[in-house]
């Protein structure tokens, strides 16, 4: 999508800069957990510098039309100071909360422990409410230790705890054969990963569908090709239009841009994956600046590149990092940003 052109001024002067309705905060990066005094800052300065990850130039992105804000998180804690400030703009905004069971494998070394994520995801679904708060089990890991009845036992672990607290269940398939950064890292940390083939696939959503008869969710897929609806498992969207009016009927300017948008014969993110559902948004995090260091990471190239851009992030500037981010190579084949 071409969103409409406007002027924000920056430090360095005026800059032409593109002006979404909604931001995604991100699937680049984990801004709730790492960068919310940045993402603050940035909304009271109404505008983000944005780097194109596969040739390094600069966009800047104004926050004066945005009316929306879809944040992904598998810490979201440190955000939960800041919600007051982001309900006083009006802003209408949920979670997809990232909530795997992968403690014991050490898949995501510096993220909290499980029931502290929990206890997070608890604390914001009493504050905001069962729709705003959806829970993905994302990605689902084969390895040669971990099959898929392990797996099913570990959605099942955080599916009785989050059941009540939700109203959604998004879950993806690892899909590590296309990238060859991730192949990497998971071998230097020793994982003995396997494939999703497609009876794996039906497996395991058999079973979180048998599973679901006691939880009552929606069960959504998230960028998968193979059809899951044999077994009550639709396509998601994770930025999804539909939710967004549910939650943010009484904002005009959202609901105007959202049924324009339904008008349109496709509603789509062109710069996202062809099984994406997600509707447009402007994704404003940068790759390889998320320190949890997830071994199956697409977005991170190699541990020392997240450290060392880590060590150089500013909350006060008008980019995340404030030097050019290492370019991602095979990055694309999972996820673009427009």
């Amino acid at each position: 999508m071409q969103w409409p052109r406007t002027t924000v001024n920056t430090e360095d002067g005026p800059r032409e800069a593109v002006g979404p309705v909604i931001i995604s905060a991100s699937r680049a990066t984990d801004i709730p957990a790492f960068h919310h005094e940045w993402f603050m800052r940035r909304l009271d300065a109404g505008y983000v510098k944005w780097r194109n990850p596969f040739n390094g130039r600069a966009q800047y992105v104004s926050l004066e039309r945005t009316r929306a804000v879809v944040f992904w998180s598998k810490n979201p804690r440190p955000l939960l100071k800041h919600l007051d400030a982001l309900d006083r703009r009006g802003l209408t905004y949920y979670f997809q909360f990232t909530l795997n069971d992968y403690d014991a494998e050490r898949y995501e070394p510096h993220v909290p422990p499980l029931e502290e994520r929990i206890e997070t995801f608890r604390e914001l679904s009493r504050r905001l409410g069962r729709k705003r708060m959806v829970c993905r089990f994302d990605p689902l890991l084969l390895t040669s230790d971990t099959g898929e009845d392990a797996l099913l036992a570990k959605v099942a672990k955080v599916g009785e705890a989050i059941h009540p607290l939700t109203e959604r269940l998004v879950f993806s398939f690892a899909n590590i054969a296309s990238y060859r950064k991730v192949q990497r890292n998971l071998r230097a940390a020793g994982v003995p990963r396997r494939e999703f083939a497609a009876p794996a696939m039906h497996k395991v959503a058999a079973g979180i569908a048998k599973l679901n008869e006691r939880w009552g969710l929606e069960l959504l897929s998230c960028a998968e090709t193979v059809d899951l609806s044999p077994h009550g498992v639709d396509h998601g969207k994770c930025i999804d239009d539909a939710l967004l009016a549910r939650i943010g009927g009484h904002d005009a300017q959202l609901m105007g841009f959202l049924e324009r948008g339904r008008a349109r014969k496709q509603f789509k993110d062109k710069g996202q994956r062809e099984a994406c559902g997600c509707i447009p948004s402007k994704d404003i995090g940068q790759y390889n600046t998320c320190p949890h260091l997830c071994v199956y990471c697409y977005a991170n190239s190699a541990p020392a590149t997240v450290r060392r851009n880590a060590a150089i992030a500013d909350a006060e500037s008008d980019s995340i990092i404030t030097d050019q981010p290492t370019q991602m190579g095979d990055v694309h084949a999972d996820s673009r940003f427009t």
